[in-house]
C-alpha cells in the first residue's frame, strides 16, 4: 500500500470537516464547505492532495452510502398521503427543469442529436437541476409554523416523489450515455431491474423482519443491511447497466419500513458522516477544474442558476395551480421546491464518470447549491409574510 494515501486522507478529512463546520456557522450547507475544502487542498490551489484510485474508491463508497441513507429516509406513508397533487407537482417539476437545462446547454454550445456526447452532456445538465433538496425548505417552513399546512405537506410529499423520479431520469440518461443510445433497450433494462428488485426486495424485507424480531437492535442488522446495499449497487450496474447509486437507493427503499430502520440509518450514518461522505464531497472539489472557468462557462453558470431556480417555480407552481391552489399558494409551492443539494452533485459526478460532463461545470453546480440555499428561505418568508395577505 502506498503510505502517502494516509496523509491524503488525513488532510481531506480534516479540511472537509473544518470548512464544513465553518459553512454551517455562516448559514450555508455543510456540503458546500466540504466541496470547497477539496478545491482548496486540490490541484487548483494548494496542490496538497491528488486524486488517485484509492480516493476514487472511498468517494464511490461514499456516494453509494449517501443514496442508501436517502432511501432509508424515504417516508412511504408520506408518499401514500401526498397523493395525486404531490405527484403532479413532482412530475412537472422534473420535466420543466430537464427541458430548461437541456435547452440552455444547446443554446450556448449547439444542439446535437443522440447518441452524440454533446446530446448526453445537455441531458446531464438538465438532469442535474431536476431533483429538489428539501431540507432547507423544511427548516424554513418549520420556523414559520407552516410545515404541517396543506402547502407544506404538498412540498414535502412532492420533494420525496421528486427524488424518486429524478433517480429514474438519471438511470435512463446514464444507461443511454453508457450504451449504444438505444432508449428502448435502456427502458427494458430499467423495467427488468425494478421487477427483480420487487421480488428480491420482498424476500429480503421478510428476512430482515424475521432477523430483527430475533435479534432487535443488534449490530448484525445494520451490517447485513449494508451488505444488501452493496449487493444491490453491484447488481444494478453489473447486470442491468444501471447506475450503482440507483441500486443503493432501492436497497434503502426496501428497508425503510422495517422496525429498526432508524437504528440502521444511525449506524450507517456514522461511517458516512465521519469518513466516506466528506471524502466524496471533497473529491468533487478535487476534480473541479478552475483553469477551465472561461468567460463562456461563467456566463453559462449564471444562466444555469437562473434557469434552475425559475424552472422549479414555473413547473411546480403551474402544477399546483392545475391542482386548484391559489396563485400565491402555487408560488409558495414553486419557491419551496427551488433548493438543490447532494443529488445535484451526485448527478454531476455520474456525468463526469460517464465521460460526458466536464469538471469545468462543477463550479456552476456548487454555486447553484449556495444560491438556492440562501434564496429559498428568503423568498418563502416573503411569500408567507402577513403583509402579503390579500
Amino acid at each position: 500500500m502506498d503510505i502517502e494515501i494516509l496523509l491524503s486522507l488525513a488532510i481531506l478529512i480534516f479540511a472537509a470537516k473544518a470548512l464544513g463546520l465553518l459553512a454551517k456557522r455562516i448559514g450555508a450547507p455543510q456540503v458546500v464547505g466540504e466541496i470547497l475544502a477539496g478545491l482548496l487542498v486540490g490541484p487548483s490551489i494548494l496542490n496538497a492532495v491528488q486524486v488517485n484510485d484509492a480516493i476514487e474508491i472511498f468517494a464511490e463508497i461514499g456516494v453509494i452510502m449517501l443514496m442508501f441513507s436517502a432511501g432509508l429516509e424515504t417516508d412511504i406513508k408520506q408518499l401514500k398521503k401526498s397523493g395525486g397533487k404531490s405527484f403532479l407537482v413532482a412530475l412537472i417539476g422534473v420535466i420543466v427543469p430537464l427541458i430548461c437545462g437541456f435547452t440552455l446547454y444547446g443554446a450556448f454550445y449547439g444542439f446535437a442529436a443522440p447518441p452524440s456526447k454533446e446530446f448526453y452532456t445537455a441531458l446531464f445538465m438538465g438532469t442535474i437541476i431536476t431533483a429538489t433538496s428539501v431540507s432547507i425548505t423544511v427548516a424554513a417552513l418549520s420556523e414559520m409554523g407552516k410545515l404541517n399546512s396543506e402547502v407544506g405537506t404538498t412540498i414535502v410529499g412532492a420533494a420525496v416523489i421528486d427524488d424518486v423520479i429524478g433517480i429514474i431520469v438519471l438511470t435512463c440518461v446514464v444507461g443511454g450515455a453508457g450504451g449504444d443510445g438505444n432508449v428502448g433497450m435502456v427502458l427494458l433494462k430499467i423495467a427488468l431491474f425494478f421487477g427483480v428488485t420487487l421480488v428480491v426486495g420482498f424476500v429480503i424485507h421478510k428476512i430482515m423482519e424475521w432477523l430483527e424480531n430475533r435479534h432487535p437492535h443488534t449490530q448484525r442488522i445494520p451490517i447485513y443491511s449494508l451488505a444488501f446495499c452493496f449487493a444491490m449497487a453491484y447488481t444494478a450496474q453489473k447486470f442491468f447497466g444501471i447506475a450503482d447509486i440507483t441500486g443503493a437507493y432501492c436497497a434503502g427503499i426496501v428497508l425503510c419500513t422495517i422496525k429498526d430502520t432508524e437504528y440502521v440509518e444511525k449506524k450507517i450514518n456514522i461511517s458516512s458522516y465521519m469518513l466516506f461522505g466528506p471524502i466524496f464531497f471533497a473529491c468533487i472539489g478535487l476534480k473541479t477544474d478552475l483553469s477551465g472557468l472561461t468567460v463562456s462557462i461563467l456566463g453559462f453558470s449564471i444562466c444555469f442558476i437562473i434557469a434552475a431556480l425559475l424552472s422549479k417555480v414555473v413547473g411546480c407552481g403551474l402544477a399546483a395551480k392545475i391542482c386548484g391552489y391559489s396563485l400565491k399558494d402555487s408560488l409558495r409551492v414553486g419557491a419551496g421546491m427551488m433548493t438543490r443539494g447532494e443529488v445535484a452533485l451526485i448527478v454531476a459526478q455520474k456525468g463526469l464518470s460517464a465521460g460526458v460532463l466536464s469538471s469545468a461545470y462543477f463550479p456552476a453546480v456548487i454555486l447553484l447549491i449556495i444560491v438556492s440555499s440562501i434564496v429559498t428561505p428568503v423568498v418563502l418568508k416573503a411569500l408567507f409574510s402577513e403583509k402579503h395577505r390579500s
